[in-house]
């Protein structure tokens, strides 16, 4: 049936047919919008939590954290193992959101930066909740929960090893 066919039918049942016409086309192009929704989700968390990481590291090295590091996780943040906490930090802090934009490992990133951002929330940065985190945590959740769409690597592997859906 021709797109021509379908707007006589429309229009020949009335306008309760005509709305339910316009509503499946817009499900059509929302649906095949779907996979560039996915890659925007996951690109301002990831974003985030780059620039941060980006902050903790000299130069492109991200085994090698600034001097301040440690001071702050110590005094300022009160976590155990200073040093230990900034290497981990700094690390995820790259490695998690490339994998995230990349759409590789992605529900395992995801995770990662939630469990992240639950630490900033709860000893970090305790007020943060409405103004932040809330924001990270729920597009993190939908990421977890949606998987990374057909504009991920995680697809393309899955299609190429025949586990694709």
């Amino acid at each position: 049936m021709t797109d021509a066919d379908q707007v006589a039918d429309a229009s020949a049942g009335g306008p309760i047919a005509g709305l339910r016409h316009v509503q499946a086309r817009i499900d059509a192009w929302a649906t095949s919008l779907t996979p560039l929704a996915l890659l925007l989700l996951r690109l301002p968390v990831a974003w985030v939590f780059w620039r941060s990481g980006r902050t903790k590291v000299e130069g492109w090295n991200i085994f090698s954290i600034t001097p301040s590091q440690p001071f702050l996780f110590e005094h300022e943040f009160g976590m155990p193992f200073p040093v230990l906490s900034a290497h981990v930090t700094a690390i995820a802090e790259h490695v998690l959101p490339i994998l995230l934009v990349l759409g590789l490992a992605t529900r395992f990133s995801a995770l990662g930066l939630l469990i992240m951002t639950a630490v900033i929330q709860l000893f970090i940065f305790p007020g943060a909740w409405a103004s932040t985190h809330m924001w990270w945590a729920v597009t993190l959740v939908a990421v977890l929960i949606l998987g990374p769409g057909k504009l991920s690597l995680d697809y393309l592997f899955g299609r190429a090893f025949g586990g694709a859906r």
